[in-house]
This record gives C-alpha cells, structure tokens and sequence, in this order.
C-alpha cells in the first residue's frame, strides 16, 4: 500500500497529522485541572474509582488548581512551557483530571467558555463518563459551537473495553449501551468523540480486545487513544500486581498488539494516543513505557518491517 499523503508519512492516521491537515500548522495541549470530581469517587456509584485510577483522577500533566486557580492561568503556564517550540501558535485545552462534565451547567458553561475566549485557543478536548453525558450537555455544546463558531469542541469517553466482565472488575461503573446512546447523541449534534481504549487489561486475551477495536468501527468513534495499561503507586492495581495478579505487558506483546488494533481500525478513525505517559514518581510497571520516543520508533520500524498500516484488515460491512 501507498501511504495516503494526508498521513505525513506514518502508517496510520495520527491526531498531528489531522490538525496539520485541517488547521494548517500543529496545536499544542495544554491540560487543565478544573477540579472536577467523579461520580465513581464521590460515593454515588463508589469511591475508589477505577482499579487503575490514580489519585488524580488521570490528571498528573494537568496544570494543578493549587498553584493556578483559574483556567485562565492554567492555560497561561502551560503555554511557557511551550516558550521553546517553534512550530504552532495555538493550543487544544484538555479538561482533563476526572469527570469534567460532572457539574452544573453554570459551572460548565462558564469553564468551558473561559477556556474558548482565549485568543490562541483552537479548541477544547473534554474528558468525561458516557454516564455523565445528558441532552442538557450536548446542548450546551452546540450553543458553544455556535457561539464560539472558529473553534472546536470535542468530548473524550473513557470505555476502556466493551467486556461486561472485564467493566466489572476494573469498577468502571456503567454498561456498554450507555457509552453506545452517549457516541450517538453527540453524533448526532456533530461534537466529535474521542474513545480511550485501555490495552493489557487483566483477562483480556487479543481477541478480546480486537472485539472492542471492531464495535468502535461499528458505533463510529472520531478518534481513539490507544493507552498501554500503566500500573501505578496507591492504585488497587498496584495491588493486584505486587501479588502477581496482574502482568504488565512485554514491549514485544505491546508492539504486536497495537498494530493488531491499528490493523483492525477503520483508516479514517483519527489515532490520538497509542501508548500513554504515566507518571514517573507513580509508575510501578512496565517500565520499559518510560522511553516513549524508543516506544513509538519501535512501533514505526515494526509496521514498516510487516508492511503493516491502519485499516489493513479492516472490513467496511459488519454484521
């Protein structure tokens, strides 16, 4: 196969690749801390979130309200951290520590638009819950596309896997028809959907987990972040691995996978993640993701190796 030019050379879809070919230059993220909560950690469904979830609800790269109490400032020390990049003017704000649609929509409204009113702002990514997504939300997300009509509003699902036993034992709170009703009511309002996939889930086997890769072709999903399972410090997965319950994933089994998902994957989904940064003061295992540039030459080498691309074996009619 002739990689298609809108890829810039890599054998799949990448999300840089997207912005370079739809905004023209590349968008930096910059990932807030709105000081959400989550409703798997407020007592309404539990308390200790998911068994993977750290105390931060995910949030470790997010710019901490501690330090900066407004999103406003948020997004302003981000950006010098960004004072030494040379390509790109604008950024993407990455509401991105819990539940961030899990409030009132006042307190959404106002967050949300905060973030859009920024000049070098290109658009906001909103990570949440299926569960906590009503037509009240999507609404509010229409008007903001209305209102702010240059910019882009895009929700991010945390799925993790389709497998009801699976969703069970890694607590995540809700069953597969409501992340399904959730991708198609904002479809429906043209607010695009991002879906976090985790890999090397314990007791998933690959087929297990390309079962998930072909209903996100089916439910049609915009984008996909592919996450390598990171076990992590005062988790209850770290738990379960200090008791040998839970093997982390070989950089060998990593690599074979991920390419048997991208394989898998419908060509025009966009690839937003395929590894994952855990926290280095909190990662137990695997080790080797540490390394993320070695990570993803690795991955590049091997697909070049197998002639390997996005969407090889992918299959347009389902069943």
């Amino acid at each position: 196969m002739i990689i298609p030019e809108q890829w810039h050379g890599r054998p799949y879809y990448s999300l840089d690749a997207f912005l370079k070919n739809t905004y023209g230059e590349k968008l930096y993220k910059i990932a807030v801390d709105a000081d959400f909560t989550c409703p798997n950690r407020d007592g309404t469904l539990g308390k200790n979130g998911c068994i993977f979830c750290s105390a931060g609800g995910s949030g470790e790269h997010a710019v901490k309200t501690a330090l900066h109490a407004s999103v406003s400032e948020q997004i302003a020390a981000g950006i010098t951290l960004f004072h030494h990049k040379r390509i790109g003017q604008r950024y993407i704000v990455y509401f991105q520590a819990y539940t961030n649609t899990y409030g009132s929509m006042t307190r959404l409204r106002a967050l949300y638009s905060e973030a859009l009113r920024n000049p070098l702002t290109a658009g906001i990514s909103i990570a949440t819950r299926p569960d906590c997504i009503s037509q009240e939300i999507v609404t509010l997300l229409v008007n903001l596309k209305l209102e702010f009509s240059d910019k882009f509003v895009w929700i991010e699902l945390g799925l993790q896997t389709i497998h009801e036993t699976t969703a069970l034992f890694i607590r995540r709170g809700y069953p597969l028809p409501i992340y399904d009703n959730c991708v198609r009511l904002l479809r429906q309002a043209h607010i695009p959907v991002i879906t976090h996939i985790i890999l090397g889930l314990p007791g998933e086997s690959a087929d297990d987990l390309l079962s998930t890769i072909d209903h996100l072709n089916q439910i049609g999903t915009w984008g996909v972040k592919l996450q390598l399972l990171h076990i992590l410090r005062d988790t209850d997965l770290a738990g379960l691995y200090e008791k040998g319950r839970c093997i982390p994933l070989s950089q060998e089994s990593y690599t074979d996978l991920i390419i048997s998902c991208l394989e898998r994957l419908s060509p025009d989904i966009v690839i937003h993640r395929l590894t994952g940064d855990g926290p280095a003061d909190l990662l137990l295992a695997p080790l080797w993701s540490r390394n993320k540039r070695h990570v993803l030459n690795t991955l590049h080498h091997t697909m070049k190796q197998r002639s390997s691309w996005q969407g090889r074996l992918y299959e347009r009619s389902f069943s």
